[in-house]
């Protein structure tokens, strides 16, 4: 009678609903699990936590659970950091992404914090799941003391390709003495990251002239930037003639070509500054190029008419009247 047809028949519906069952929940916790990296990536960290409370539970390691001490140090309460420690708190808990108390303090600047947790065991070369070290976090922040700090610590200054890099993110956001620290502590200065290129090329992207002026001064190559498009194309992109002048100074070359086939002047917009600039650094030619632009914008005016346009230094509007 067990054996039976009803038997199978039903055995073969619980089945089905079973699998039916684990399946749907399966799909749950996939769409959970994304969402909650997105609202990571997006900064909503409240919301983040609390689908990894739906997903995980009590488990630790995860933004639901983000500790007093990730608190305590990304706000840079010293005193509540050092009572939590004394406690016994794990100095090396870390979230669902992988973000420690170090990388917190580090991105907030507290180098009081971020110093007493080195001193009690906090890992210094942490990485999160994006690829960020505590001194990737430093030099976002723009904290010299905490670079100082970590590489005290034995922080690496340079990392594989693949994960984020320190002078980088320095150079991007226009910190210098961070920029600095890094290179005294023999980081490659011509260190080329596939997505953002030299330290150079990304200063000249983000138009940081600080930051151009003083890795030209230091032997950066000029025309070292990303694979085949060089820190001079990076510029005229930009709107900074100033940027362009320094480059020219220090010997770029105005006639490479990227892997497009353009040079710096085919990527400066017309009739710009920067095409202005680029136009007089290639010599009498280009003057000469440049006076037939002036014509032209003034639709058949007298050259000097059209040369007082520009607005550019006396000497050189004498000397292209004279031409």
């Amino acid at each position: 009678m067990e054996d039976g047809p009803v038997f199978y028949g039903f055995k073969n519906i619980f089945i089905t609903m079973f699998a039916t069952f684990f399946f749907f929940k399966l799909l749950i916790k996939v769409f959970l699990a994304l969402l909650t990296h997105f609202y990571i990536v997006k900064g909503n960290r409240k919301e983040a936590a609390r689908i990894a409370e739906e997903i995980y539970g009590g488990i630790s390691d995860c933004w639901a659970d983000r500790s007093p001490l990730h608190e305590a140090a990304a706000q840079g309460r010293l005193l509540a950091l050092k009572t939590l420690i004394a406690q016994g708190v794990n100095v090396n808990l870390v979230t669902i992404n992988r973000v420690s108390s170090l990388h917190e303090a580090c991105l907030g600047g507290h180098v009081a914090c971020a110093k007493a947790l080195l001193e009690n065991g906090a890992h210094v070369n942490g990485v999160t799941v994006h690829g960020a070290t505590p001194l990737f976090n430093a030099c976002c922040s723009g904290s010299a003391a905490c670079v100082n700090v970590l590489l005290e610590f034995g922080a690496k200054a340079q990392f594989e390709v693949h994960l984020a890099s320190p002078i980088h993110e320095a150079v991007k956001r226009g910190h210098r003495e961070c920029m600095e620290i890094l290179l005294a502590n023999n980081v490659n200065i011509d260190h080329e990251v596939p997505q953002l290129g030299t330290p150079l090329y990304v200063a000249c992207t983000y138009q940081r002239v600080d930051c151009v002026k003083k890795l030209l001064e230091l032997g950066a190559s000029v025309d070292h930037g990303q694979w085949l498009d060089t820190p001079l194309h990076a510029a005229a992109r930009q709107s900074n003639v100033e940027v362009i002048h320094l480059l020219t100074d220090y010997g770029a070359n105005l006639k490479r070509r990227n892997a497009q086939g353009k040079s710096a002047l085919d990527l400066a917009a017309p009739k710009s500054s920067v095409e202005q600039a680029l136009l007089l650094r290639e010599g009498p030619p280009a003057l000469s190029q440049l006076c037939r632009l002036c014509v032209r914008k003034c639709l058949g005016r007298a050259c000097h008419q059209a040369i007082h346009k520009l607005n550019l230094p006396e000497p050189l509007e004498r000397f292209l009247l004279y031409q």
